[in-house]
């Protein structure tokens, strides 16, 4: 039987205006309302397009920060392109792709729609969850709404961890079932039905469609000269998790919601890593600020469970061992045991030779990077709190350690 996941997939969000993409979001949802704000959706050429991108390095948000230019010039080169939109978020812990469906689904359309024209495609793919009933519902609003003469094409991920992943979402389209397989070229160079696709997240398409309607000259109103623009952030706590819309160079804890303060955090989801609250309090918002403190920006998720970061840890990877495509040895076999040797460490039943062991057992191993990202969490955690690990695989359970370390 698969675990529950640690985060409940949110049904209520908290989500705060901002200076951009969520800026007006007061105004409604509709097509009427956006045009109000924005006007109507320009031509844009392939070159211009490219150019913008490219000058303001925009990368994407899913969590890899891939230069969006490097993808957009690639698909560019081949023959009759493909666009998809993913929205499946299958991150439970992530909610800036719902947060946009429910406030902005015309940003979100109108960017993959600029870039297909730009493009020549005639059609757009929009992949969405299949656990967030109301970003359905809202999307397939906001697309019943559209007339762009550009055909819009809906698929309904499965409710699973892995859906989201690239080639699954590929394997979705082809009506194969929604799970991981190995590739060997990108989908940019080889994707649906072979042809080159322009795959996204929800988020990217946000920022492309912004750049499209106001221009370089106001993309770059927010953030930093070598990082413009702004990023999407779910904080998940206590209570309703809160999506904000955050310039790059900001200091995270400007923006923390009330009750983090003081506490480490997981930040970049379920396949990121630890950070004491001293890390976290000083860091900026930045994707290669944050991975040079070890912290990737990822999805721009930021966890403070109320339970020490050995327990929590250890109940992520037991739902990330269920949540695997089983198909290779490294998610079949590896992972479950990983997740066993975990729950033997915050129990008390065993120390951390067993979890280092399979850590280098199962990276860089499997067909896809689920098993990658579980060991990364699981490395961050004893790399981080080492104390507090000792102190639960001793059977002494959380202790001052914890306290240090924060």
């Amino acid at each position: 039987m698969n675990a529950p996941t640690p985060v409940p997939i949110p049904t209520d969000l908290a989500i705060h205006p901002g200076p951009a993409l969520l800026s007006g979001i007061e105004s409604g949802t509709s097509l009427a309302a956006h045009r109000a704000q924005y006007g109507a959706l320009p031509e844009v050429s392939l070159a211009a397009l490219l150019a913008s991108v490219d000058a303001l390095r925009m990368r994407g948000r899913g969590g890899a920060a891939f230069p969006f230019a490097i993808k957009l010039r690639t698909v560019s080169e081949g023959r009759r392109p493909v666009v998809v939109v993913n929205m499946s978020e299958g991150e439970p812990a992530s909610a800036k792709d719902s947060a946009l469906a429910m406030t902005r689904p015309h940003l979100v359309l109108d960017g993959a729609v600029a870039t297909a024209r730009a493009l020549r495609a005639s059609a757009v793919h929009v992949v969405l969850p299949g656990d967030r009933a109301g970003v359905v519902a809202a999307m397939e609003e906001a697309i019943a709404e559209r007339s762009d003469g550009v055909r819009i094409h809906v698929h309904h991920a499965d409710p699973v961890f892995v859906a989201g992943q690239a080639r699954a979402v590929l394997e979705l389209m082809a009506g194969r079932p929604n799970l991981p397989v190995t590739a060997w070229v990108p989908e940019a160079v080889s994707g649906h039905k072979g042809r080159p696709t322009l795959l996204s997240n929800g988020e990217t398409w946000a920022q492309v469609g912004r750049l499209v309607l106001v221009g370089e000259g106001g993309y770059r109103r927010f953030g930093t000269d070598t990082e413009p623009g702004t990023t999407l952030m779910t904080f998940t706590g206590d209570g309703v998790p809160e999506v904000r819309e955050v310039e790059f160079g900001t200091r995270i804890r400007e923006v923390l919601p009330e009750g983090f303060a003081g506490r480490p955090a997981l930040v970049g989801g379920f396949h990121g890593a630890w950070a004491p609250w001293h890390t976290l309090a000083n860091a900026r918002v930045s994707v290669d600020g944050m991975k040079s403190l070890s912290i990737p920006l990822g999805a721009g998720v930021v966890v403070s469970p109320r339970e020490c970061p050995v327990t929590f840890t250890s109940r992520v990877v037991d739902y990330l061992a269920g949540q695997s495509a089983r198909r290779c040895g490294p998610c079949f076999n590896g992972l479950p045991a990983l997740a066993e040797s975990m729950r033997s460490v915050a129990s008390g039943r065993g120390g951390t030779g067993r979890v280092e062991e399979l850590a280098g057992v199962v990276v860089r191993r499997g067909a896809c990077a689920h098993p990658d990202g579980t060991v990364r969490l699981v490395r961050s955690l004893l790399a981080t709190f080492p104390g507090e690990v000792d102190a639960h695989a001793s059977g002494a359970g959380c202790g001052p350690a914890l306290e240090e370390a924060s």
